[in-house]
């Protein structure tokens, strides 16, 4: 996992010294430490900031988990799972395996906005205290998690000095424009009265960093004496607020509601509905979500401009192109006038409706040269797809729309490494009875899928059973070839290959007569390859895995590619070919590490030590060796029990310690148990390089961390889908 996730800082750090250094020498005392204060006093921007400073005292890395988007406790420990980079194919629950992973290390865990959670997240957070001595957590929130052992470090606004600091370095960025005076801070003007009209400002703002940054968004129209004149009429007017509430707590809620009142009726209308989006969002989501008859889509953009010149907005540049984000104070404010303007259910369900066409259009462009990118496109949406999963299980009449989402992000459960998530969901979604045979069907065979690679063989043959008894009866012939198919794969994974042969050419006959071609119906290929080549058939192996490489090749797909790529390699290692097995089985650790597919890296690594004694570098092999046991750990079942798969590894061991002997073997073994797996891939690629290959290149990082420039997008995915088939896209 990578060391650090902490976002970049988009300006600069204004004051906060003496808390820096408070929160910084909590953290050398205590493991829990948490940053309590009312909402826009710059808790989450002062715990990233220390977090960046420390990082070097973790040697497992510093990773940051945000939770205000999450709404499930259910999916609280998926999201620290999430955070932390790992990905675990096992039956074992997301609490199970942060437990097994945190106890390696010392890692920092940053958790901001935890509020809304704040029971499950403190009793999570104490157990992985408990369990993890190396673990530290640095908690953000409104109020303390009251677990034993936390240091509360209260966070008050800014002084005097420091606020005026901050609105004049947010002016500045704002661009306002340049006025007489003297100028309380470098590089900005002050007004004619001086110093002291920033400083009464910054009083009445009770130098809350939220508000302060609202009032700079103003100063390229107004003055500050313009500025402070208006909050004073608003202060008078709404100084009462909510009764019980703190004076802070008004002052805030002056300060948003000035601007909102400043806000074009088209800015306020957009400010509310944008409250819907629990994450980031794209212009294109925007533009069908918020769009209507009041606020046309083709101004959506000029009026998210001026939303985002008010500092209401946040515009971050991410690997999928620029997305926004509103401050979930600003945010809940909108949600406020959206509930009075009785449009909240409205703009939820077209929000739905969004990432529901955007999960359809991904699953259609996995198979394409679009995959990579699409793998990028779902991490970034992942807040969001959970928010669609969630209000279609909250509406009995939507039961067919989970089911049909759980289903259609086959992709991102079993291609992208998410398959605990995935079950969660997919169970969720055929907990209810469904009307709709076809969306149904699919959540059955990607649930059997899920579970087959998860070892669960009892769950598969449950989940499959149902699906092809369903689908005969109700006559979905591609819903049944496709459970057909992971039946297949279900024998193979158990060493019955006869029975996997059979299955799967079934299921590929099927495909062909119902004319489908996707990454599934290609792996079923390679799968009915690996079978022939276990049982000795390396010709009609190898011929198979070279026409899903041509297809592949053709129609840009990598991750089916890497799997035929793996069999192929296991054919050159047969007939002695080893350059050829290595850039084979290069391309494929590539791949597999890439799309965090631990399944197929670890088989790959476990051949390519195979390969590497068979060139007679035993100590390398048994290196790759124990470089691949952590990895099967998070597998699940070591070669899923079957002795066809265990083959490659079994051999390369006798060869291993036969050369080295036991005592020199064990060593090598366990340099590469203490390897991290990305240490470990950069191994792998050296020495896939071969002899001579030079240094070891720098490991690709998993498409969730890293990707190629903006998905081309479509203009309106989310039209409503169709379930002719339920399969048809892959």
């Amino acid at each position: 996992m990578r060391r650090s996730n902490l976002p970049a800082e988009l300006n600069r750090f204004v004051g906060r010294a003496a808390e820096r250094a408070a929160l910084t020498a909590l953290l050398d005392t205590s493991r829990l430490v948490t940053v309590v204060g009312v909402g826009g006093v710059g808790k989450t921007r002062l715990a990233l900031r220390v977090a960046a400073e420390v990082q070097k005292r973790y040697g497992a890395g510093v990773r940051l988990a945000a939770l205000a988007p999450l709404r499930d406790p259910a999916l609280l420990a998926h999201a620290l799972v999430e955070a932390l980079g790992l990905t675990d194919h096992t039956p074992r629950t997301a609490r199970e395996v942060l437990l097994r992973r945190l106890a390696e290390g010392e890692t920092l865990l940053v958790v901001d906005g935890f509020e809304h959670l704040a029971e499950p997240c403190a009793a999570l957070l104490r157990e992985l205290l408990e369990h993890a001595p190396g673990l530290t957590v640095l908690a953000a929130g409104r109020r303390a998690l009251r677990v034993p052992g936390e240091a509360v470090l209260p966070l008050a606004p800014l002084d005097a000095a420091d606020s005026a600091a901050l609105l004049a370095e947010r002016a500045v960025e704002a661009g306002a424009p340049a006025l007489p005076g003297d100028a309380p801070a470098a590089g900005w003007p002050a007004p004619a009265g001086g110093a002291a009209t920033v400083a009464e400002l910054c009083r009445r703002l009770d130098g809350l960093p939220l508000a302060l940054e609202l009032a700079a968004g103003r100063l390229p129209l107004l003055s500050v004496e313009q500025v402070l004149h208006r909050l004073d009429d608003r202060f008078r007017l709404l100084s009462d607020g909510a009764p019980g509430a703190l004076p802070r707590h008004r002052t805030l809620r002056t300060a948003i509601g000035w601007s909102h009142e400043l806000c074009t009726p088209e800015e306020r209308l957009l400010w509310a509905r944008l409250s819907v989006f629990p994450g980031p969002f794209d212009l294109e989501a925007v533009e069908y979500v918020c769009g209507g008859p009041e606020l046309a889509p083709e101004r959506v953009l000029d009026v998210l401009g001026g939303l985002l010149a008010q500092s209401l907005l946040v515009r971050e540049d991410t690997s999928v192109g620029p997305v926004y984000r509103m401050l979930d104070t600003v945010a809940a404010y909108g949600a406020e006038w959206l509930a009075a303007l009785g449009d909240t259910e409205r703009m939820r369900r077209r929000h739905r409706d969004w990432y529901v066409g955007l999960a359809t259009w991904c699953e259609l462009e996995w198979f394409s040269p679009r995959q990579p990118e699409v793998a990028v496109r779902v991490e970034t949406a992942l807040p969001h797809l959970r928010a669609a999963l969630d209000l279609c299980l909250e509406l009995p009449e939507d039961t067919h729309l989970a089911q049909h989402l759980a289903g259609t992000l086959w992709f991102a459960w079993v291609g992208c490494g998410r398959l605990s998530e995935g079950r969660h969901w997919l169970e969720r979604a055929l907990a209810p009875d469904s009307e709709q045979e076809g969306p149904r069907l699919k959540a059955l065979w990607v649930l059997g899928y899920v579970t087959v690679l998860q070892g669960d063989r009892a769950a598969a043959v449950a989940a499959l059973h149902e699906c092809r008894e369903g689908a005969g009866a109700s006559g979905h012939a591609l819903a049944e070839a496709y459970a057909t198919h992971r039946m297949g794969c279900l024998a193979l994974l158990t060493d019955d290959l006869p029975r996997a042969e059979e299955l799967i050419g079934r299921a590929l006959d099927a495909y062909r007569e119902l004319g489908e071609l996707n990454s599934n119906v290609l792996m079923g290929q390679v799968e009915l390859g690996m079978a022939r080549a276990f049982r000795g058939d390396l010709e009609g192996a190898v011929a198979l895995c070279r026409e899903v490489r041509e297809i592949c090749r053709e129609s840009g797909e990598l991750w089916t590619r890497a799997y035929a790529l793996y069999v192929l390699g296991y054919a050159a290692w047969t007939r002695g070919a080893l350059a050829e097995a290595r850039e084979l089985l290069t391309e494929c650790v590539l791949i597999n590490h890439t799309f965090r597919d631990l399944v197929g890296l670890v088989l790959a690594v476990e051949l390519l030590a195979l390969v590497t004694v068979s060139g007679g570098d035993p100590v390398e092999a048994a290196v790759l060796q124990g470089a691949a046991a952590p990895m099967w750990d998070a597998v699940g079942v070591r070669f899923f029990g079957s002795a066809a798969f265990d083959g490659p590894r079994a051999l390369c061991e006798r060869r291993s310690a036969e050369a080295l002997g036991p005592a020199a073997f064990e060593a090598a073994c366990a340099e590469g148990r203490g390897l991290s797996a990305a240490e470990a891939v950069e191994r792998a690629l050296a020495v896939g390089r071969g002899p001579g290959g030079g240094a070891p290149a720098s490991a690709p990082r998993p498409f969730r961390t890293a990707g190629p420039g903006k998905v081309p997008g479509t203009r309106k995915p989310a039209g409503s889908p169709t379930f002719k088939g339920g399969e048809a896209a892959g």
